[in-house]
């Protein structure tokens, strides 16, 4: 598939490369993973920098420009496979090697690359990714701006801003800004592994109608009545009348468990209201 089917924006400016490098700290020592790399801008860069490069390319003809331009370099190993799916714990590196992730990111599919880096059983210590400004805005949002994005982020890890780049940076330039961020992972989830599914069904049931009143867009959203919905607000000591992008991160933990106590109520359509209340309680 071809750079301009996948809509991709090439980095051109090799001082803003220089700053992602030096955000990084990238030493002799470190295990750099690169998604996207494209024409190399970051690549030559970091080859030279680092212990050792793993570069993740879509694109095949990309990917083979890559494999020739860095033959008999032993430090690098380009892999082609699509980062959105592709497992982290499939990377060429001992298991329970800590490695940084450095990327300008396309952004046709940053966030699902970012979440499933951050997801994975083998998470990197630290990310640099270049992404669109609104999407890294939506990223690091606090609450009053959060949406799914952010909570999905969030629960995973540290969003900090670096710096912003102008179009002029790339070629073809595109019609928005971007922005450097630095994702550091946490310690441990904010939310269990083996809950994140249940938990993040109930946060995007929650979104369903952002703009409305948090009881009717949760209702909406997990199909339940409204008198249901605000019982489970209830419940979690939030009210019912604040929007979806007001609540923390923590304040959607308690919602998860009372919605988990009630019995993570999700209502077909079809049910009587009898079988709704039954569902709610039981």
């Amino acid at each position: 598939m071809s750079p301009q089917r996948l809509g991709q924006n090439f980095l051109t400016d090799r001082s803003v490369a220089g700053r992602i490098i030096h955000a990084a700290h990238v030493t002799h020592e470190s295990v750099i993973v690169e998604v996207g790399p494209g024409r190399g801008a970051l690549t030559n860069q970091l080859a030279a920098s680092a212990g050792r490069l793993i570069v993740i390319e879509f694109d095949s003809e990309l990917a083979a420009d890559l494999r020739a331009k860095f033959t008999g370099k032993d430090n690098v190993t380009v892999l082609e496979a699509d980062a959105r799916t592709f497992s982290p714990t499939d990377l060429p590196i001992a298991q329970g090697e800590p490695y940084s992730f450095v990327a300008n990111l396309p952004y046709y599919a940053a966030t699902p690359i970012i979440r499933n880096f951050l997801e994975s059983e083998a998470p990197p210590a630290e990310m640099i990714v270049m992404v669109q400004k609104e999407v890294a805005d939506e990223m690091r949002a606090k609450p009053g701006d959060m949406s799914m994005l952010s909570v999905a982020i969030q629960v995973f890890a540290d969003v900090t801003r670096l710096f912003e780049v102008p179009p002029s940076a790339f070629t073809p330039a595109p019609k928005v800004h971007s922005s450097v961020l630095r994702i550091t992972p946490h310690p441990k989830p904010l939310v269990a592994i083996e809950e994140s599914d249940s938990f993040f069904s109930l946060v995007k049931a929650g979104f369903k109608a952002p703009r409305k009143q948090l009881h009717n867009s949760l209702a909406k959203g997990l199909n339940i009545d409204g008198p249901m919905a605000r019982e489970l607000l209830g419940a979690a000591e939030i009210d019912s009348e604040r929007r979806p992008a007001t609540l923390s991160i923590p304040e959607w933990q308690t919602l998860y468990e009372a919605w988990s106590k009630a019995g993570k109520p999700f209502v077909t359509h079809g049910t009587s209201r009898a079988e709704r209340e039954r569902a709610l309680r039981r």
